[in-house]
């Protein structure tokens, strides 16, 4: 392949690697360049494998060749070349950017070193090294803080309880996962959390980090309460990595600005998955970058009618209280989210030997005039509720039982009017043949 056509590929990341291997598929094989050191892998199930229920292998994603492991520091639009942190220059005749994302870090008092380095104990957790180095120093007992109770947080303090951290979870919004739950469904992972032996506390903000020798020894709250930590866990979200793209003068929002064919302002130039912002929207999760990467690949292979114009995306999350495996999922998945793993067959449940398994789409509070369907069950720790706006179902939660999650996932994602025979509860308790 000469230089004029060669597509090259920017991160090595679920995007990155699914459109590769999906050009390949199609003919039309792609250098993929990736800068971490080990081979590329399923960022989802990071804390999986910190509750010590998979190891590094399990969760490795099939890619089409080895990428090339390079750091890129430049790209040069004119010459259609990337430059690499070694020196070397690599010629492109497509460009796609798949660089993912980075974690936010707060800004507290104490976080950074002099060196601007994290202090011994503070861990982000994005990458596979952060998930590593994080393993390594739980024990039965050590004393953790996770700071953030969205999707990511929620599932770093379970994976550390389960390893028998002691863990306090900080959040400063009013209820966990705030962004997908509705409050019933975010009492219930706050009850399962709990059950773990999970200390959580929401509308807590955290302002300070404490250290001594280089580590950390405790964190600050903003009403002056000190937490004793030897771990301290950074799960605030994560911010679009676009500086390759500002560097080069391509249009950057919030995230690298792409059209309905992921070409950004310059038309040599791609975006897909978590850096690409699309029509105003940043997705941040594994399905909107699996289908980019599916739409992409069949643009580059030449189907020039195929056009990304945004997805619907399910949030889903299987919380565990032991070593088991994994229920099987629907086929639709969330992350800060999603992307196949390993799956089983045990039943779900919510108590704390068993799954508390919860998913979440579309608007799940109602405006006024909206009708709600909800049915709830404290006592088995379950929840379902829906929102339906104008005969149309416009969002959904459920917590515990999600039997009919497949038959409501397929009516929100065709937004064709409801049936107008039988009363909206079938939507709760029929579960479509899923």
């Amino acid at each position: 392949m000469t230089s004029t056509t060669r597509v090259v590929v920017i991160g090595a990341g679920l995007a990155g690697v699914t459109l590769a291997r999906r050009l390949g598929e199609l003919g039309t094989p792609a250098l993929l360049l990736g800068d971490e050191e080990h081979p590329p892998y399923n960022r989802v199930l990071l804390a999986e494998v910190l509750a010590g229920r998979y190891g590094p292998e399990v969760i490795a994603l099939p890619a089409p060749a080895e990428p090339v492991r390079s750091r890129v520091t430049g790209i040069d639009r004119a010459a259609r070349t990337v430059t690499c942190a070694d020196g070397s220059r690599i010629a492109y005749g497509t460009l796609v950017l798949a660089t993912g994302a980075n974690p936010v870090l707060p800004p507290l008092r104490g976080l950074f070193t002099p060196d601007r380095e994290l202090p011994e104990g503070v861990h982000a957790f994005r990458t596979l090294d952060d998930c590593l180095s994080l393993s390594k120093a739980v024990r039965p007992g050590v004393r953790a803080v996770v700071v953030g109770g969205g999707l990511l947080g929620v599932s770093a303090a379970r994976a550390l309880a389960v390893r028998g951290a002691q863990v306090v979870l900080a959040q400063q919004a009013e209820r966990l996962m705030e962004r997908q739950l509705d409050p019933v469904a975010s009492r219930l992972v706050r009850r399962h959390l709990t059950g773990l032996g999970v200390e959580v506390h929401t509308e807590c903000r955290v302002r300070d980090v404490r250290c001594a020798g280089g580590a950390v020894r405790s964190v600050e709250l903003a009403d002056g309460y000190a937490l004793d930590a030897d771990l301290v866990v950074l799960a605030c979200g994560v911010r679009p990595r676009v500086g390759l793209a500002r560097d080069a003068g391509l249009a950057v929002g919030r995230g690298v600005l792409v059209d309905d064919e992921l070409r950004t302002s310059d038309p040599h130039v791609h975006a897909i998955g978590d850096c690409a912002q699309h029509a105003g929207t940043l997705y941040g999760l594994a399905a909107p970058a699996l289908e980019q990467a599916g739409v992409l690949a069949e643009l580059l292979a030449g189907n020039t009618a195929a056009r990304y114009t945004g997805t619907r995306s399910l949030t889903r999350l299987t919380l565990t209280g032991h070593a088991g495996p994994v229920p099987t999922g629907t086929g639709y998945t969330g992350a800060e989210t999603g992307g196949p793993g390993p799956t089983g067959t045990e039943p779900a449940g919510t108590g704390p030997a068993g799954f508390l398994d919860l998913a979440a789409f579309g608007e799940t509070d109602a405006r006024p005039g909206d009708d709600v369907v909800q049915l709830t069950d404290a006592t088995r720790g379950t929840h379902r509720k829906v929102v339906v706006r104008d005969d149309r179902l416009v969002g959904g939660v459920l917590v515990g039982e999600l039997g009919t999650v497949g038959a409501l996932a397929r009516a929100w994602e065709g937004a064709e009017p409801l049936p107008g025979d039988g009363p909206l509860l079938h939507l709760l308790t029929n579960d479509g043949g899923s």
